[in-house]
């Protein structure tokens, strides 16, 4: 790709932080990417979360099914999830596995004998992410025009739903001319993605708003989805809207809006 090189480079510990903002808001409308650098992950750990991810990913399938999803935390195997509903193919060519919030209890955990130092390797990698996007929102917030503090204020951070999905592509496995897509066109449902990815040519950018990825290379990324806390009011900010321009959807709590887009994506 090669418009990746263009997009912004937001530094998090730059000090001038209208600076950065409004080359957040330049990237966010020209391209809805950015590339984000010294955000506080150092690369042994993203090298460490990708062995892990490789790791459990090479297990039998029947060891993988063990942890299948629920509550939204798992195991997903090939084709289960469909990100473009109207498409009429069988659903995306990956296999994923969700970690959720730390405190609630709801993860499921491959056993430490089976991979050891996966599950701490993964906490320590959702708790890093968290501190980077809550650092990025307020930048956020001012691209926007906006208190930086805005979602601190609108309870958006009082327990974000915040979600890391390890992501495996394992390439072009239909035979026939049906085509088929690892991620097929999609928007996230969340605040913000960080999105790294293991060096293959796919997406670039560690930001994400929207992607359609072909299938057929082999490859593995790991992304952090960051929605609002569950009981969250979501609507059209008043910066972003005027008589003339009226919200076009009606407020929504967070939880409502996120397990209305699951229900979607996985045919529930």
């Amino acid at each position: 790709m090669p418009d990746a090189l263009q997009f912004p480079i937001i530094d998090l510990s730059f000090p001038d932080r209208f600076s950065i903002a409004n080359l957040i808001r330049q990237g966010c409308v020209d391209h809805g990417f950015f590339y984000l650098v010294n955000h506080g992950v150092d690369e042994e750990l993203i090298s460490k979360v990708f062995e892990q991810s490789s790791n459990f990913f090479s297990l039998p399938i029947e060891e993988k099914m063990k942890l299948v999803r629920k509550n939204h935390r798992g195991y997903t195997a090939l084709y289960a999830e469909k990100l473009d509903t109207t498409l009429t193919t069988e659903g995306d060519s990956k296999e994923s596995f969700y970690i959720g919030p730390l405190a609630d209890d709801l993860n499921q955990w491959p056993l430490e004998e089976d991979l050891p130092s996966w599950r701490s390797t993964m906490e320590t990698y959702h708790q890093k992410l968290l501190s980077a996007v809550t650092k990025l929102l307020s930048l956020i917030a001012l691209s926007l025009k906006l208190e930086e503090d805005f979602f601190e204020k609108v309870g958006a951070l009082i327990e974000p739903l915040a979600f890391i999905r390890l992501l495996h592509y394992p390439g072009d496995l239909n035979s026939s001319s049906e085509e088929i897509f690892g991620a097929s066109a999609h928007s996230d449902y969340g605040m913000v993605t960080l999105l790294v990815t293991d060096g293959v040519p796919g997406l670039q950018g560690e930001i994400q708003a929207a992607t359609s990825l072909g299938g057929c290379t082999k490859h593995e990324w790991v992304a952090f989805f960051t929605n609002p806390s569950k009981d969250c009011i979501v609507e059209c900010l008043e910066s972003c809207c005027t008589e003339s321009c009226p919200p076009r959807f009606p407020p929504i709590k967070a939880i409502d809006y996120l397990e209305e887009r699951l229900r979607l994506t996985y045919g529930l």
